[in-house]
C-alpha cells in the first residue's frame, strides 16, 4: 500500500513516501475501510511529526487527519454507510459510552482519539475507521474540497457556533486568515451576519480575504491590532476573538476584547503558555474559553452548510502523495491560503 509515514519524531526529512506499507484490515464489527481518493494536512500533522507530548507512534506510522474516499468494506454492525458510498471522514472518535459522550461532548471522552495522532492516519490508500465517522460526501462536492472539510471546519463551527456563541451583528476578530480554522470562522461568522475582523501578516491573504466577505482586515506586521479595533470601537472594543495562535498574539487579543467580550482558542502555534490579568479579567467580565474539535451535531450542521455552499473550504494546492513532503513544506512555510490538499488514488 502506498502511504506517507513517519518512523520517528523531527523535522520533514522524517516524512517517508512509501509504497510497501501493510494494508489496515477491519478489527471490529464496527469499523469500515475506506479508499482514500484525497487527503488534506492541518497544522496538527507537522506537530505530530515534530512529536506531540503524551502521544505515542509506531515506525512507519500513517500521518494525516482529513480524507475522503469510498467505502470498500463494512463490518456486519455498520447500519448508517454501504460498500460504494463516497464519504469523508470525522477525525476524532470517542467511546461513545462514557459520561461526556452519553452527553453529547464527544471531544471530551477520555479515549477521544484522532487520526494520524492517537491511531494511524488517513495520508494512504487505505484507512479502517470506525462506521460512525464516515458521513456521505454531497454529490456536487469534489474529492479535494470533500478530503479538505472535516477538521478545520468542524473546529471552527464549535469554536463559532457552540462555545463563543456568536450572534448577528457582533464583531469577531479572527487572527491568522490563510488557514483552515481561520477561513472556517469567517464564512460562518458571515454566515451569522456578524461582522468578520481578520488578521494576517500578507498584504495578499488580506485581499484575498475580503473577497471572501472580511468586513475589516488587519496587517499584524505592520499594524498594532489591538490599538487598531480600540480606534475603530471607539474604545469599546470586539465582541468575540477567535486566537489559535497563543502566546504571540494573547496579549493583542485580550487588549482587543471589549467587556463581556468571549475569547475561545483552539491551539497554540506559537507557543502553549499564555499570560492574563486576572484583575483585566473580572473587571471586564471576560469569557475564556478553550475548544477542540466537535460532536455528531456539530459535524452535521457543519455538513449541512457545506451542502448549501456557504461553508466550502477553499483550496491552496494540490500535491500527489509521493509528494507530501512538499506540501508538508508548504503548511510549515505559512504561505498557503486555504487548505493544502494530497490526492492519494491515481
Amino acid at each position: 500500500m502506498r502511504a506517507l509515514t513517519i518512523s520517528a519524531h523531527g523535522g520533514l526529512e522524517q516524512l517517508t513516501y512509501t509504497e510497501q506499507a501493510p494494508e489496515p484490515q477491519l478489527s471490529s464489527e464496527t469499523d469500515v475501510r475506506v479508499r482514500v481518493h484525497a487527503a488534506a494536512i492541518n497544522h496538527l500533522d507537522l506537530f505530530v511529526v515534530g512529536g506531540v507530548p503524551g502521544v505515542k507512534i509506531t515506525p512507519h506510522w500513517v500521518v494525516g487527519s482529513d480524507a475522503a474516499g469510498v467505502i470498500e468494506s463494512v463490518g456486519s454492525a455498520v447500519r448508517n454507510v454501504k460498500v460504494g458510498d463516497r464519504v469523508l471522514l470525522n477525525p476524532g472518535s470517542g467511546d461513545r459510552t462514557c459520561e461526556y459522550c452519553r452527553a453529547g461532548e464527544m471531544p471530551l471522552c477520555l479515549k477521544y482519539q484522532i487520526l494520524g495522532e492517537h491511531r494511524p492516519g488517513t495520508l494512504a490508500e487505505y484507512v479502517v475507521v470506525p462506521g460512525v465517522s464516515a458521513w456521505p460526501v454531497p454529490p456536487e462536492v469534489t474529492w479535494e474540497t470533500a478530503a479538505a472539510f472535516p477538521l478545520a471546519s468542524l473546529t471552527a463551527w464549535r469554536m463559532v457556533m457552540s462555545r463563543a456563541r456568536v450572534m448577528p451583528g457582533e464583531v469577531v476578530l479572527i487572527w491568522g486568515i490563510g488557514g483552515g480554522v481561520a477561513l472556517a470562522a469567517l464564512q460562518i461568522v458571515k454566515r451569522l451576519g456578524a461582522q468578520a475582523w481578520v488578521t494576517s501578516g500578507s498584504d495578499e491573504k488580506l485581499a484575498k480575504a475580503r473577497a471572501l466577505g472580511a468586513d475589516v482586515t488587519f496587517n499584524h506586521r505592520t499594524q498594532d491590532v489591538a490599538k487598531e479595533v480600540r480606534a475603530r470601537t471607539g474604545k469599546r472594543g470586539v465582541n468575540v476573538v477567535i486566537d489559535n495562535v497563543g502566546e504571540a498574539t494573547w496579549k493583542q487579543s485580550l487588549l482587543a476584547l471589549g467587556r463581556l467580550g468571549r475569547l475561545v482558542t483552539c491551539g497554540g502555534t506559537s507557543g502553549p503558555m499564555v499570560e492574563t490579568d486576572v484583575r483585566r479579567m473580572f473587571w471586564n467580565q471576560w469569557t475564556l474559553m478553550g475548544s477542540t474539535m466537535g460532536n455528531d451535531e456539530e459535524f452535521a450542521a457543519a455538513l449541512a452548510a457545506l451542502s448549501d455552499g456557504t461553508l466550502v473550504p477553499p483550496v491552496d494546492s494540490v500535491f500527489p502523495l509521493r509528494e507530501g513532503r512538499a506540501a508538508f513544506a508548504r503548511m510549515e512555510s505559512g504561505a498557503q491560503f486555504g487548505k493544502i490538499v494530497i490526492t492519494v488514488r491515481d
